[in-house]
């Protein structure tokens, strides 16, 4: 069907298959890689961190994880920017390594997100049972989904612009800790000055060695997770090749300010042997190092201010949630890996049948929490290592990139946006995604205890299993380099 340029969305004459509108701008592009960022993992699980590894070895590990993102992200920003698509790296792994990664890349991470989305309307509803405590969980769990379905529903500008005020309440959340939180260590605005004595506090800043350290760098991963959401952005960017660098350029400085200063803090604050840090990742917003820190500065109701705070970073991630995966089946569809239902768009842009599709999926897993407890833990165990899997798939997509690039003649400034230091910046991604992925149950393997070992690893054989099924069904290969299709596109997906 041929398509027309009308302003800065794609659309086409057909209002039902005219593909996705590019209608969001830079601000939204840039807030929601802001928004994966941060969430529950800075908020609720940050201080366990400095707990396992004393302040030093939280420190090491959250600066180790930044700068592979970092990396990462830039290698999505260079193509992104030379190929925009919703498909981001499942497209990338097709059209750059193997048909058959991008198949597997792409319907597991569909998958993960459309069963994320089902664990936060879950958590949504016990946040919200904080204040009412006697209502029930999935009458509010039922609400969440179906805020998050309309907003998902109408315009992608609608769902760009909830992201947007989501995220900036996060920001400056946390934005006011790291002010109040200075002011405490250095006394500015509170007496006495708490200083930095809790970091060479018994045996510190360093504490377990480099095992604790591992062992933090596995939950400071899990904290990232969904920075990758910017390249699924791009396909629906107003103006991609500006607003995605612009993201990208700023994801290094978004790490090191919100998440090493935020651990600085903490570290300075807490000591590391309080029990309140484990508490906290539990669950336990009370205890949260936000909640004691605002506490410490006099704010009565903190607790119940960061158990709010906490709900809109988990409908953000919901809403960020029902977005990516809708837009993934979306792009599998297009590129023929799905059912073609799943390609048609209202006259608005939407992906309905994948966003319909996504939801009872979210439902379904939903439904399952509440029949039967073990069928969802062992679905929410599938899509655990989903993120990190992603960030191999986009690290080996712009290796082999880059590398056809250049062999077959191409100029790099013909690129719009170049990654940082290649071919390191990939290479290491690669290899610390691997190391993070090897890690998450090493006891799992000492002990030889398949149980455990099947729950934390199970997303690695459900992607090979996609893999080499489609591998061996349509007898696809690695492609030479030399036979990439290495041309630009500002394709309307």
């Amino acid at each position: 069907m041929a398509m027309t340029q009308t302003g800065s969305a794609t659309t086409s004459g057909s209002g039902d298959s005219g593909g996705v509108q590019r209608n969001l701008k830079a601000r939204h592009v840039s807030m929601i890689a802001l928004g994966g960022c941060i969430g529950t993992g800075l908020f609720m699980t940050s201080g366990s961190t400095i707990s396992k590894a004393g302040p030093g070895g939280g420190l090491v590990a959250y600066a180790a994880m930044g700068i592979m993102v970092y990396f990462l992200m830039t290698s999505l920003g260079e193509l992104a920017t030379h190929m925009p698509v919703s498909g981001s790296f499942a497209t990338y792994n097709a059209k750059y390594v193997d048909p058959a990664l991008g198949f597997a890349m792409g319907w597991n991470y569909w998958f993960n997100w459309a069963i994320t989305v089902a664990v936060d309307i879950s958590t949504a509803a016990l946040l919200i049972q904080y204040w009412l405590p006697d209502s029930p969980g999935w009458v509010w769990s039922l609400l969440v989904m179906v805020v998050i379905f309309l907003i998902n529903a109408l315009t992608v500008s609608t769902f760009g612009e909830t992201e947007f005020w989501l995220s900036l309440i996060k920001v400056l959340t946390v934005i006011v800790f790291l002010l109040i939180g200075f002011a405490m260590i250095f006394g500015i605005m509170f007496q006495p000055a708490v200083g930095l004595k809790n970091f060479t506090y018994k045996g510190g800043p360093f504490v377990g060695g480099f095992p604790a350290i591992l062992s933090v760098f596995l939950i400071a991963g899990f904290s990232f997770q969904g920075t990758e959401l910017v390249g699924v952005t791009a396909g629906e960017s107003d103006n991609p090749s500006k607003a995605v660098p612009k993201a990208i350029n700023e994801v290094f400085w978004r790490i090191l300010l919100f998440y090493i200063l935020s651990i600085f803090v903490i570290a300075a604050l807490i000591p590391y042997t309080s029990p309140n840090l484990l508490s906290a990742a539990d669950g336990d917003i009370a205890v949260s190092p936000f909640t004691l820190v605002f506490k410490r500065a006099g704010l009565a109701s903190a607790a119940s201010v960061m158990n709010a705070i906490v709900l809109t970073s988990v409908l953000s991630a919901a809403n960020s949630g029902s977005y990516a995966s809708t837009r993934m089946l979306y792009a599998l569809a297009k590129d023929h890996y799905a059912p073609q239902i799943f390609a048609r768009t209202t006259k608005h842009g939407i992906p309905m049948a994948s966003l319909i599709a996504t939801t009872v999926v979210a439902l379904a897993t939903f439904a399952s929490s509440i029949f039967g407890q073990q069928v969802y833990m062992w679905l929410v165990a599938a899509s655990g290592l989903t993120g990190f899997i992603a960030w191999i798939g986009i690290a080996l997509s712009h290796y082999r990139f880059r590398r056809a690039f250049v062999l077959q003649g191409h100029d790099l400034s013909e690129l719009k946006y170049h990654a940082k230091l290649f071919p390191l910046g990939p290479i290491l991604a690669l290899i610390l995604c691997l190391v993070v992925i090897g890690g998450q149950n090493i006891e799992a393997f000492i002990q030889w205890n398949w149980q455990e070992i099947g729950v934390t690893y199970m997303s690695v054989p459900l992607v090979l299993i996609l893999f080499f099924g489609y591998k061996i069904k349509h007898h696809t290969h690695l492609i030479p380099l030399k036979d990439i299709d290495v041309s630009a596109a500002d394709d309307t997906r």
